[in-house]
């Protein structure tokens, strides 16, 4: 659950709902400066490709679907557990991802082999002697996500990630295109959109990004700046700076998307603060409708 306070009211943002949201921005990246999915390099059938990454990235949270049904409350607010609480217990997080990582695998090994390079370069950042640059993701710039005792548990999810994918990678090298699209020229460009999308999503859905310039509240300028970004091909990246001008709106520098501006939905429950918790939580969550919070990414 992604949480945002905003005076005397909270917005909640399902994982799953936030994902949506990363494929959104996924299906309406590229224009004439940067490749859309699918096109960073050659392919027999881009659109294929193009297709695959963006459902991806829409899916690449499926693990927190059982999590959100029915969600820990916060001690602080009664409310469902934020991410901050939440990462507290990253054994858990690595179950969620166990789960989610083949649940699509049986028609979609190619989306499920990405989503796991996602999930092991969240825990790869940190606990692997020398991660690369160009795959940290971009939460990681700066900070620790995990505790340092976590070391040996996180070498057995990693290795298990890895097995997982070699499952998939097996089946994915049976067919021809599907094997053009395992070269480090796709997956590689692949794998980092799905770390920006998520990043600009999470930038919308938890505020990652102050409402106003200069009001970011202790977060320095690295967190508003993405780098190693696909731009035409992997060998082809850059950094794109984002600045919020207000009115929920964020430029982009340079601009990655096909519509300018690009108009985003945030689909959230707001709860006033202190919340009514005299009722159970499935009767309170469910009885409260979603809301559409209207965000928009233009260039500068």
């Amino acid at each position: 659950m992604l949480k945002t306070q905003r005076q005397e009211k909270m917005w909640l943002v399902t994982q799953p709902d936030h994902a949506q949201v990363s494929g959104y921005l996924a299906a309406h990246w590229g224009n004439e400066e940067f490749a859309r999915p699918g096109y960073f390099a050659d392919s027999a059938d881009p659109e294929r490709l193009r297709a695959e990454m963006v459902f991806a990235i829409a899916e690449h949270d499926n693990g927190w679907w059982e999590w959100e049904a029915d969600p820990p409350l916060s001690a602080e607010d009664g409310l469902p557990q934020g991410l901050g609480e939440v990462l507290k217990n990253p054994v858990a997080g690595m179950e969620r991802w166990r789960l989610g990582i083949p649940r699509l695998a049986e028609r979609h090994p190619y989306a499920s082999l990405l989503i796991g390079d996602h999930a092991y370069w969240l825990y790869a950042a940190q606990f692997d002697p020398d991660p690369p640059p160009e795959f940290t993701h971009h939460l990681h710039r700066g900070r620790s996500l995990y505790p340092k005792e976590l070391e040996t548990e996180a070498r057995r999810f990693l290795a298990d990630v890895r097995e997982m994918q070699e499952a998939f990678r097996r089946r994915l090298e049976e067919d021809r295109f599907w094997r053009a699209a395992l070269e480090p020229e796709h997956r590689n460009p692949h794998v980092r959109l799905l770390q920006t999308s998520d990043v600009l999503s999470l930038a919308l859905c938890s505020a990652v990004i102050a409402p106003v310039e200069g009001e970011a509240k202790g977060l320095g300028e690295d967190h508003v700046v993405f780098h190693e970004v696909p731009r035409r091909s992997w060998e082809d990246r850059v950094s794109i700076a984002l600045k919020p001008l207000g009115d929920r709106r964020i430029a982009c520098d340079p601009y990655p998307f096909d519509q300018d501006p690009l108009q985003i939905v945030v689909r959230a429950r707001i709860f006033d603060l202190p919340a009514d918790h005299s009722t159970q939580f499935q009767t309170w969550w469910h009885s409260e409708p979603p809301q559409l919070i209207r965000f928009e990414y233009c260039s500068s």
